[in-house]
């Protein structure tokens, strides 16, 4: 199982993530399914599908009305506005937290292919995008953090995320929905990541527990550092 920045909510095996969140304000704003997937571009019968699996888990989300003078049509449930208005709140608690939280770790290019540069850091070798410098600072969002427990990391080969780094959890402050995690990579200062409390749950994270934490090395930069 892995953890990263992309909100979502979880429930019975369903996760409920941007696009979910995106059909259901077309539906409102259009009112029915069938307008709503035309407005999106997406088919009627993948938001239908889509719509059922969400139903299933998370109860009545769309009223459908037959007939009458005004044609049917759908609109919301309370239960859907409920939602969306908690996944908002957890969206909103991500980008406030991901805007100021980075991790920056000083080191020195020791290759370079292209803009990506092969940085030697305490943690060990990270690939960044850099400027032409030697000694460099490279910042890793928390957003960009994904985090595996040691037995399901996928092999490097496997993964786009170039930097892996295994390490211990130092500390996790948890909020309502997203939880910062700090982890122990034997650099100067740990890595920070964004979770949701989910995840945190389903990775049973607690202080001193094995991660690998792995970043893609087009998410993250490096500037010149004076020396």
């Amino acid at each position: 199982m892995d953890a990263g920045f992309e909100a979502h909510l979880r429930a019975d095996g369903v996760e409920f993530d941007a696009a979910d969140a995106e059909l259901l304000g077309a539906v409102d704003e259009e009112g029915s399914l069938n307008a709503a997937a035309d407005a999106l571009g997406r088919s009627y019968s993948r938001a239908h599908q889509r719509l059922t699996a969400l139903e299933d888990a998370l109860g009545p989300l769309v009223a459908r009305q037959r007939g009458g003078s005004g044609g049917g049509g759908s609109e919301l449930t309370d239960e859907a506005r409920d939602l969306l208005a908690r996944f908002e709140r957890l969206r909103a608690e991500f980008t406030g937290t991901a805007e100021v939280e980075e991790t920056v770790l000083s080191g020195r290019v020791v290759s370079r292919e292209g803009e990506l540069a092969t940085v030697e850091t305490h943690a060990g070798r990270v690939r960044a995008l850099a400027p032409a410098a030697d000694e460099v600072q490279v910042a890793v969002r928390a957003d960009a953090v994904t985090l595996n427990a040691p037995d399901d990391a996928p092999p490097e080969a496997a993964t786009s995320a170039r930097n892996r780094f295994a390490g211990t959890v130092a500390a996790i402050d948890a909020g309502e929905q997203v939880a910062r995690v700090l982890v122990d990579v034997d650099a100067d200062v740990p890595l920070a990541a964004l979770v949701t409390m989910s995840s945190v749950e389903k990775l049973d994270l607690r202080e001193g527990s094995a991660v690998v934490a792995s970043f893609k090395a087009t998410a993250t930069r490096a500037s010149p550092r004076e020396v």
